[in-house]
Formats: C-alpha cells, sequence, structure tokens
C-alpha cells in the first residue's frame, strides 16, 4: 500500500442497475421521473397467506445476456445473477472489458478491485425442503445422500444455490478478472452505501486504481418476507400495492420490499484521466456510524445518523450550507421518517426547510442491502440533469413532519452536491456525499 501525499479525488465513471423500475439505467430513470410504482403482486412464491402479499420484483431479466458462459454462474442466487447485469452495464459504461476472456482494456487487473453491499442468496421452497427431507427429528440428526451429480445433498435430486453473502463479488470478479481488494458487507439496509464509501477510501490511499461497487439482493422469499411481517415493517396496503409505499406521509405503514442490484465504477481521477474515461461525477465525502442503542429501533434523536451527514460533510471539506439536495434513507415506516426528519433538522439547522429531500423508495421500493447505490445514482442523474425526484405518494403529509419532500412531482433546479443517507436494522449509519465534477 503506498501512502499518498494528498488525497486522491474518486470519480464515478460507470453506472449500471436492475431493478423493479427497470433493467438498466435509462428505464430506471425514466420510471423515478414519470412517477411509475415497480411494486405489484407477489410472483416469485406464493404469499396469498402472508400478511403482505405484493411486492417490487424484478422482471424479464435474464443474467446469461450478460455472460460468457452461463455454465460458470448457473448456482448463483437472486442477488448475484443481477449484480452481474448491473456491473456489467457499469464497465460497459467506463470503458472496461468485461465480455471477453483476455480484456484489452490496458486495466490492470491487480489495481481493479471489487465491494458489494450484498445479502444471501434466494431461499426458495426447494431449498428448504432439502433440508427438512434431511433431518431425523427423532435422532436429532441430518441425514445425508449421495448424488452422483452434486455430490452430497440433504434430499435427491435437490439443487441449492450458493447462500454466502460474498458471492456477488466471486460471481463479478469471476466475470471480469478483477484481483484487486474484494470486499463484502451486509450491514442490512446501508450495506450498498457503506460499500461505496469504503470502496472510494480504499482508491484515496492508494490500495486500487479502480473499484466495482455497489450492493445486490433479494430478501422476497418466504424467510424475508415473514422476518419483515414479524417486525411490522411490510406495509400491508395489499388492496393498492403501487400507492403503499408513502414515505412522509400520515397514513405510512411500512416499507415495499424489493430487489435489484446496482453498480457504480468508481476509480482515481488520475486513473480516470490516464484512460480517457467519461466523468459522471465525483465521491467528496464519506461518514459511517452506529447509533449503539436497540437492534431494530433508531434512536429516538437521531444521533447516529447525525454523526453520519456530520462526518461525510467532514470528510468533503462541506457544510450544510454546500448540499442542495438530500437523497433521503425514507423508508415509509412511522419511526424511519420521524427520525430521520429530525437529524436533517438537526444538521442543516437554519437551512432544513430550504433543502429539498425526497425518498425514491416510494416507487423503486426498498432494496435493502441495494438499496444506497441505487439512490446514490439517481442522485447522480439529477445532478446531471439538474432534477430532484419526487416522493411519490405523498398526498396526506404527516403534520408532524415540516420539510420540503418534493410531493409528486420532481422538480427542476441546479443541483451541484446531493447528500445519499442509508440507515440499517442495528443502527447501522452510513452516507455518502457527491457532487458535480469540475
Amino acid at each position: 500500500m503506498k501512502t499518498p501525499t494528498t488525497k486522491e479525488r474518486v470519480v464515478i465513471t460507470g453506472m449500471g442497475i436492475v431493478c423493479p423500475l427497470g433493467n438498466d439505467v435509462p428505464t430506471f430513470w425514466e420510471g423515478v421521473l414519470s412517477g411509475r410504482s415497480g411494486a405489484d403482486r407477489t410472483t416469485i412464491f406464493d404469499a396469498s397467506t402472508f400478511p403482505t402479499t405484493f411486492g417490487a420484483e424484478v422482471k424479464n431479466y435474464d443474467f446469461r445476456l450478460y455472460v460468457r458462459d452461463s455454465r460458470e454462474h448457473e448456482k448463483c442466487g437472486r442477488g448475484p445473477a443481477f449484480a452481474l447485469g448491473a456491473a456489467v452495464q457499469a464497465c460497459r459504461q467506463a470503458g472496461i472489458d468485461s465480455e471477453t476472456a483476455q480484456p484489452a482494456d490496458g486495466i490492470d487487473r491487480t489495481r481493479m478491485g471489487i465491494y458489494f453491499g450484498a445479502g444471501e442468496g434466494a431461499m426458495g421452497d426447494a431449498f428448504f425442503a432439502s433440508i427438512i427431507a434431511g433431518w431425523d427429528a427423532q435422532r436429532g440428526q441430518m441425514i445425508w445422500q449421495r448424488n452422483t451429480e452434486l455430490g452430497f445433498a440433504c434430499m435427491e435430486g435437490a439443487r441449492e444455490v450458493e447462500q454466502e453473502p460474498n458471492m456477488a463479488a466471486a460471481h463479478v470478479a469471476l466475470l471480469t478478472g478483477a484481483r484487486g481488494p474484494t470486499r463484502s458487507c451486509l450491514t442490512a439496509c446501508a450495506a450498498s452505501t457503506q460499500a461505496v464509501g469504503e470502496a472510494m477510501m480504499l482508491i484515496r490511499r492508494g490500495d486500487a486504481d479502480l473499484m466495482i461497487a455497489g450492493g445486490a439482493h433479494s430478501m422476497i422469499h418466504p424467510l424475508g418476507v415473514t422476518g419483515f411481517n414479524r417486525l411490522t415493517a411490510l406495509s400491508t396496503r395489499n388492496d393498492s400495492p403501487t400507492t403503499a409505499s408513502r414515505p412522509f406521509c400520515a397514513s405510512r405503514d411500512g416499507f415495499v420490499l424489493g430487489e435489484g442490484a446496482a453498480v457504480l465504477i468508481l476509480e482515481s481521477l488520475t486513473s480516470a484521466r490516464r484512460r480517457g474515461a467519461g466523468v459522471l461525477a465525483e465521491l467528496a465525502g464519506y461518514g459511517s456510524s452506529s447509533d449503539a442503542f436497540r437492534v431494530t429501533d433508531m434512536h429516538e434523536e437521531g444521533r447516529g445518523p447525525v454523526q453520519a451527514m456530520r462526518a461525510a460533510l467532514a470528510d468533503a471539506s462541506l457544510t450544510y450550507r454546500d448540499i442542495d439536495y438530500v437523497n433521503t434513507h425514507g423508508t415509509s415506516t412511522q419511526e424511519n421518517d420521524s427520525i430521520e426528519t429530525l437529524a436533517i433538522k438537526t444538521v442543516f439547522q437554519e437551512r432544513a426547510r430550504q433543502v429539498p429531500v425526497s425518498s425514491i423508495k416510494s416507487m423503486l421500493g426498498h432494496l435493502i442491502g441495494a438499496a444506497g447505490a441505487a439512490e446514490l445514482i439517481a442522485s447522480v442523474l439529477a445532478i446531471r440533469d439538474n432534477t430532484v425526484p419526487a416522493t411519490a405518494n405523498l398526498h396526506d403529509p404527516d403534520p408532524k413532519l415540516d420539510l420540503d419532500y418534493v410531493p409528486n412531482i420532481p422538480r427542476r433546479m441546479p443541483v451541484n452536491t446531493v447528500m445519499k443517507e442509508s440507515f440499517g436494522f442495528g443502527g447501522q449509519n452510513n452516507v455518502v456525499i457527491v457532487k458535480r465534477f469540475t
């Protein structure tokens, strides 16, 4: 590791996304600006007996369109499969060859790393059945059978998928040839924002020239939905899935569970200039904290978010007066929206009601580990187009929440610097600041 004498500037040179609003960046952004919802009845499994019968699923996606040999990736779960498509899109935009076995793009693969906030693979019915069928309750033992194709399996013929959270990074490394620092984190809903922030730090300190960073997650399976329903975190507005996510509304009753992957190519400005890569925006700051309060509840004074927001501003050598727009975590739960509003007021002081803040989860759903990176892509596009995305479904504002939440209609205005916030279960708080490149 080399120790830089000055802080290396880090820029974004590529972006890719697979999500409920579309499987590429232009379609995603069109959905955000049009207010289109990605929520609908759950089709991945039979959710008819669940308190929540809908979610925001990825549709019409085939990872095999993005890879050289699908056999190398055939056991990956939904999240890693989404990551492959998002990563290839981002690499294409950045001028990185991920589609030939021996790339000729001139990038030193030992200086190209990966950092993903990613969750477990898809836990489908077949996986559960294979475990249940192999369990002998009387003996308290698992009974294993030999299978010529699969080796040992709990149930004859069961096809299992990879479950480890690092599989998204592993599959993308296999596809792109990235041999630099490879990291994976699973800090719940703040994971991909952490991945982007810490990838930036790796570049700054000279450990890599380029990082493929972002997140991938799918929890739309019986275990995931059961867990969030038991926590009463999901909306149960089964009669109207498309309007169920309503951040900052008086009638909000929980988030809409989504899935997908979002990937950004981060690299040092030196590397981008050497390659002649186009720069989309500059990453300016990162802040992280823990509430150290409760496993699922945020501290009532928002002390963790406040600390992370202030740390990101300090890292970027900015003040709250420099921020044009805040892309919130904005989950549509009673607790998050109230405490996030309080935290913004604490940090932004007299400017709190003047700075537009919005949540695209109102259309996108909550992508859990991939949420922050997807919303960061929206933040970069907000800068590019000088357009703040709206908070959809905001028809009955909570009278206790009094910020400018950009209700229902996107706003054309100068946008040069954006704060992106992500707060996760367990009190994980991660904030990044992105600005127009000059």
